[in-house]
């Protein structure tokens, strides 16, 4: 009886220990990932707010009272873009890989969406730019950026449409079957409707990542200091991530001014974008502890 009790404490302790060290380790891991991020935004916050003011935002130019309205305002366009073109054929693939698609056909489409979404942006942004602006005689365009930003992320729309839409209860779809709905209404107001939050999550992330990307645009969008024209072919237009790359490698102090306060615009919207992407998934998952 002793000899059991005394295994049992050493297992117990053992036990301790292996939780310790995995205890540790993990939140080594965790510093080490969030460690950067804050120093990161430690820097940008550093280096712009000491100048930071209301004129950055209404005003354009890299003179003295210089700002980044056009930059802002080719950013929303570019990323309202993306989010048409992207977001209608991205669910809608989303929408056929978790419905219709069956057997090894749909193994190939998602195995070719992964593909896609591991190609480095910058080769997306050279292709972009040998067909669009080269091949179709586009030039440096709102529409060839949009496009080739547009295929960066719509496998990212499409994997959380399909997995929004596989989420779905299936005791709402066989309701919906007793009751004799069609197979397009259930899909329209069950499945879709319940799978909405985990949609716009995905196409918020999307949005995100389409306000952080610099070497596509470089490509195929060109830059311009002018207010960005809705005209699909040769308008080069003003962006974010340009006047951060750019701005910081001149000599002039306020250009190089500008290149922190772009950074920091650009963190600002990465960020509201992720908290707003993270209260749709809080809401829908205390909407549905609700109703179980």
């Amino acid at each position: 009886m002793s000899y059991q009790i005394s295994n049992h404490k050493k297992r117990s302790t053992s036990r301790r220990l292996a939780n310790g060290v995995v205890l540790t380790l993990s939140s080594i891991a965790l510093l080490a990932v969030i460690a950067p991020s804050i120093w990161i935004v430690f820097q940008i916050l550093h280096k712009a707010l000491p100048h930071f003011g209301l004129s950055v935002l209404t005003k354009s130019g890299v003179g003295l009272d210089g700002g980044l309205k056009n930059e802002i305002i080719g950013t929303a366009v570019i990323s309202i873009g993306v989010v048409i073109v992207a977001g209608s054929i991205g669910i809608l693939s989303g929408i056929y890989l978790a419905q219709y698609a069956k057997g090894r056909f749909a193994s190939i489409l998602r195995a070719a969406s992964d593909i896609l979404a591991g190609i480095p942006s910058i080769v997306l942004g050279y292709v972009g730019y040998s067909a669009l602006v080269v091949g179709f005689h586009w030039g440096f365009s709102l529409g060839a950026g949009v496009i080739t930003l547009s295929v960066l992320v719509m496998p990212y729309i499409a994997k959380t449409t399909e997995v929004a839409l596989r989420q779905v209860p299936i005791n709402y779809i066989e309701g919906a079957e007793a009751l004799g709905f069609k197979p397009t209404r259930i899909l329209s107001r069950i499945t879709l409707k319940t799978a909405l939050p985990g949609i716009t999550t995905g196409l918020i992330v999307a949005m995100a990542i389409s306000v952080g990307e610099t070497a596509p645009l470089l490509y195929t969008a060109g830059y311009s200091q002018n207010l960005p024209k809705l005209t699909i072919t040769h308008s080069p237009l003003g962006y974010l991530t340009y006047a951060v790359w750019t701005f910081y490698n001149q000599p002039n102090k306020t250009a190089l001014q500008l290149s922190y306060d772009a950074g920091m615009v650009i963190m600002v919207l990465i960020l509201l974008l992720i908290g707003i992407s993270r209260i749709i998934v809080a809401q829908t998952q205390r909407h549905a502890e609700t109703r179980r």
